[in-house]
């Protein structure tokens, strides 16, 4: 029987940019709306087992509480401490346990901890966090129907998915972390507030997509070459610094953050070839994962990056229903 599982980020959207641009919150009875939404269209294609992480607001447990829901529901078996580290490591087991699909409501950041956890779970990533390129605006009872579809083995996965994108950052030759959209270095020594909202602090720019119609560094990248899910490899650009010697080669506007259209200056780029590791020039700083400072370097340590294809599988919802509309699954037998 189809198993699916569910993460869901309570902390999503409330990060320190709703406060210094017009980032919208995501409360959380909303999330636990959208949760439901997920379970009733799973359960209309027959998928009636989910494991789950739980979370300090619990998200998934209040949208199971519903009259119209018969759903075997399971939470993962893990300490709680609600961090990042819960999300690694419920992702983690998920896929120890035989999870066919995952669904996520967070931001860059939730995902980017999920795929830490496991690289293979196809996933419907949910956007209800602030800057978001990886998860989308879709509608929970959709992406219920496309992933119980494919998770009950009704849908080929290969044909309504897209293997996603990493960018590996080494430290000393070392694998250090990954981010799947964006990896940016801050002249900032400490990691302090997580969440990066000042472009002034920013000096380097590794992205595996550059979505024009995006928020964030990945709207910069865009200004310079549009790198989508689809296309190969990824975008470096350096930021035009006159304190540092870097002097800007061109100009650009770009929504940085939700009413935010600052110009950038940019003293570089390039595009970065699939499976390449680019080597980049030693200084103090710290290193930003998907939106977030994760953690700093010196001067006497060598960062490289390489984008790599070899992320999870992201299911194309509206694709995923047309395939399933086309071959009939919607239709009931006569008498049902």
């Amino acid at each position: 029987m189809a198993l699916v599982g569910i993460i869901a980020n309570p902390a999503a959207s409330k990060d320190i940019r709703r406060l210094v641009a017009q980032g919208r919150v995501v409360p959380d009875w909303e999330k636990v709306n959208i949760v439901r939404r997920v379970m009733l269209g799973l359960q209309s294609v027959g998928v009636n087992r989910v494991l789950a992480m739980s979370d300090s607001s619990n998200l998934v447990r209040r949208a199971s509480d519903d009259p119209n829901l018969d759903m075997d529901l399971e939470f993962v078996d893990i300490p709680a401490f609600y961090s990042e580290g819960d999300t690694v490591r419920a992702a983690a087991v998920m896929a120890e346990r035989g999870v066919d699909c995952l669904v996520t409501l967070g931001g860059d950041g939730t995902n980017r901890a999920a795929v830490v956890g496991s690289r293979n779970l196809p996933m419907v990533a949910i956007s209800t966090g602030t800057n978001n390129v990886f998860p989308t605006m879709v509608e929970g009872t959709l992406a219920g129907l496309a992933v119980g579809l494919v998770a009950d083995g009704r849908l080929d996965l290969a044909e309504v998915s897209v293997p996603s994108k990493v960018m590996n950052v080494y430290v000393d030759g070392e694998l250090r972390d990954i981010a799947l959209i964006d990896v940016a270095l801050s002249k900032e020594r400490f990691v302090a507030t997580r969440a990066i909202w000042d472009i002034d602090t920013l000096f380097e720019v590794f992205l595996t997509r550059a979505e024009p119609a995006s928020l964030g560094l990945s709207s910069i990248g865009a200004r310079l070459a549009a790198v989508s899910l689809a296309d190969e490899g990824g975008l470096q650009y350096s930021i035009a610094d006159p304190d540092d010697g870097r002097s800007g080669s061109s100009t650009v506007i770009a929504p940085i953050a939700p009413g935010v259209v600052p110009p950038v200056a940019i003293a570089s780029w390039q595009r970065m070839a699939d499976g390449e590791r680019l080597v980049i020039e030693k200084r103090d700083c710290t290193v930003a994962l998907d939106g977030e400072r994760a953690f700093s370097v010196t001067k006497s340590q060598q960062i490289e990056m390489e984008v790599r294809r070899d992320g999870p599988p992201i299911i194309d919802v509206a694709l995923a229903l047309k395939v399933a509309s086309s071959q009939g699954l919607f239709n009931l037998a006569p008498g049902n």
